[in-house]
């Protein structure tokens, strides 16, 4: 099973690089998982005046996207939603989303939940299934140590348990994409 890992906090002096590669590491603990970490502020897209409804011509990440499974989206909480450049990646492809399960780690002084709860309406449009559980860090910029962010063992239980649910709801979609698709 393949996970893409996505940070969407491009801003500079952001902590969501550190984040993703903490949920990138936890996702890939139990060995049977290959990791692809996705990072907002390296994906260089094209102008927005090429984006078509339904997709568009595609990205440089376009085929990472699609060879994905499953997706963890690791994203700040910005003015009571999510950040623009994490918008810019997701309306960049449509595709490449469809039919898989994503969670989220969101994180801000109150742990990001308004970003995951506009995350799941853009996702249903998209045709994606959201997890129930995910991962909301309250003021982790508290547990960043010299090593990377180090959470409360009930922080890690927390996005645990999010892949789990992530990881099985991947394994029924890859399976329903294989011998069911979709198709109207």
């Amino acid at each position: 099973m393949r996970i893409a890992v996505i940070a969407g906090s491009v801003r500079d002096q952001r902590m969501g690089r550190t984040v993703a590669e903490w949920a990138a590491f936890r996702a890939a603990a139990g060995g049977t998982v290959e990791v692809d970490l996705i990072d907002c502020a390296e994906c260089a897209l094209p102008d927005d005046a090429e984006l078509r409804p339904g997709g568009s011509s595609g990205s440089p990440v376009s085929g990472r996207i699609a060879a994905a499974d499953a997706y963890v989206f690791v994203t700040p909480e910005y003015n009571h939603s999510y950040p623009a450049g994490l918008k810019r990646l997701i309306d960049w492809h449509y595709r490449e989303w469809m039919f898989k399960p994503a969670t989220v780690v969101s994180y801000g002084v109150q742990g990001g939940l308004l970003a995951t709860e506009h995350l799941r309406a853009v996702f249903a449009e998209l045709h994606m299934v959201t997890t129930r559980r995910v991962a909301a860090l309250a003021r982790p910029w508290d547990h960043l140590t010299p090593a990377g962010y180090q959470p409360p063992e009930e922080v890690a239980g927390m996005l645990d348990g999010a892949l789990h649910e992530l990881g099985w709801w991947a394994g029924v979609l890859r399976t329903a994409r294989r011998e069911q698709p979709y198709a109207r």
